[in-house]
């Protein structure tokens, strides 16, 4: 492995971790202390990581931002994430309306997009999507207000539903817990299936971002029909059998390509 992807990798157990020891990560990836150290240069002159005794932490994380189920999503699948949003990405055109929700696949794109884009108007219930997109001051970003839950980091609601009826969007990317591609898409939470089923009213085009593993998975209630679904975007390793299902009702699929190190590295940089 390089040392690029050992950064790589040091970078991505810290998201999940918060923080690591140097034996712990030489023993993972199977090169000396020293090594590890050496590698973390890099990350520490750019304030990617904080030196600590005996190991390092993520320099600059807050603690809501590492002690929420929907932070500890974020490292399910990561490199199928990325890939899906990096080509998810692609489908915006111009200095469109965009709405993008708290799922962690869409924490990605709005990475990508602080990183990229320019010119857009972003509306999101999400306070980890508008923490994402703070970084980049190009782009319009608006709040959904509501009553805020802690175990998504997004604000959902009657209040939220009204605010999202005010408004039209050119483009929504939303995720999901479960999809059947002939009958539609799965969710838990009722307060949030409400504000997804208000944002597909209000869309022009919907764009589902779902990694192969939510693929034949239900929930508690159905949100949305496969009717109101026109653009998937998934990874390779998504069923075949179950894309031309899609296809068949009618529905655009996008597969990503798998990213090679380096994309990763930026998307992360993002």
């Amino acid at each position: 492995m390089s040392p690029d992807a050992r950064r790589q990798f040091i970078l991505d157990r810290l998201e999940e971790r918060g923080e690591c020891a140097y034996g712990e990560l030489a023993k993972l990836l199977r090169v000396s202390s020293m090594t590890i150290r050496r590698d973390l240069d890099p990350l520490v002159r750019g304030r990617q990581v904080i030196r600590t005794v005996g190991g390092i932490q993520r320099a600059h994380a807050p603690a809501i931002l590492t002690e929420t189920a929907a932070y500890s999503r974020t490292s399910v699948h990561r490199a199928e994430k990325r890939a899906i949003a990096r080509r998810a990405i692609e489908l915006l055109d111009g200095k469109s309306t965009i709405f993008i929700d708290g799922s962690t696949t869409c924490v990605e794109l709005a990475r990508l997009i602080a990183h990229e884009r320019k010119g857009l108007t972003i509306v999101t219930n999400s306070a980890l999507i508008c923490l994402e997109l703070s970084k980049n001051a190009d782009n319009a970003v608006i709040g959904i207000g509501g009553q805020y839950d802690t175990n998504s980091l997004c604000f959902v609601g009657a209040h939220a539903e009204d605010m999202i009826k005010t408004f039209f969007f050119d483009v929504a990317f939303t995720g999901t817990v479960g999809v059947f591609p002939a009958e539609g898409t799965f969710e838990s939470y009722m307060p949030n299936i409400r504000v997804k089923q208000a944002v597909a009213r209000q869309s022009a085009r919907l764009v589902l971002m779902v990694d192969h593993s939510k693929f034949g998975q239900r929930a508690l209630t159905k949100v949305l029909d496969v009717h109101q679904i026109h653009t998937v975007v998934t990874d390779g390793q998504a069923s075949p059998k179950d894309l031309a299902v899609l296809t068949g009702t009618g529905v655009q699929v996008c597969v990503a390509a798998r990213l090679n190190a380096s994309a990763q590295k930026t998307s992360h940089a993002a």
